[in-house]
């Protein structure tokens, strides 16, 4: 008996359907796996999402918890993030910096890594976004 345990990864088995989510920018796809010799090795595992590019701290800046005080400026601002999101036409409700679309890989070119094993199936265009605000503290996130 042979256990998988795909954490950060998506089933990918020939004729399986699956989704893999870009960022809140982007379009998610519905793909399904395709029989090769890359996809045994890989147990017909596939990506799960395009994938950060940058860490959270990185993208937001750190401040401290008690003064507010900015101890290092972040990469991302907000006018990157709501230009982002107006091009792409998208309701965004909540978000922080750390999850705008900047902050993540093009799933276009993570697909690309991947394309002999998965073969997508549909494209989803997202027409809103809902997450907690940058404010919220959340002491189980990442």
């Amino acid at each position: 008996m042979l256990w998988v345990v795909r954490k950060g990864a998506t089933p990918a088995f020939p004729g399986v359907k699956g989704f893999v989510g870009g960022s809140m920018g982007e379009q998610s796809v519905i793909l399904e796996g395709v029989e090769n010799e890359n996809a045994k090795y890989s147990l017909y595992s596939t990506v799960h999402g395009a994938g950060r590019a940058m860490g959270r701290n990185e993208a937001r800046g750190v401040y401290d918890r008690k003064t507010g005080e900015c101890k290092r400026a972040g990469k991302v601002t907000q006018e990157m993030m709501r230009s982002w999101i107006d091009r792409s036409g998208i309701e965004l409700r909540g978000g922080g910096l750390d999850e705008s679309p900047d902050c993540y890989k093009r799933l276009d070119d993570v697909l690309a890594t991947v394309s002999d094993s998965v073969r997508v199936l549909h494209r989803l265009t997202p027409v809103g976004v809902a997450m907690a605000s940058a404010k919220e503290f959340d002491p189980y996130k990442d």
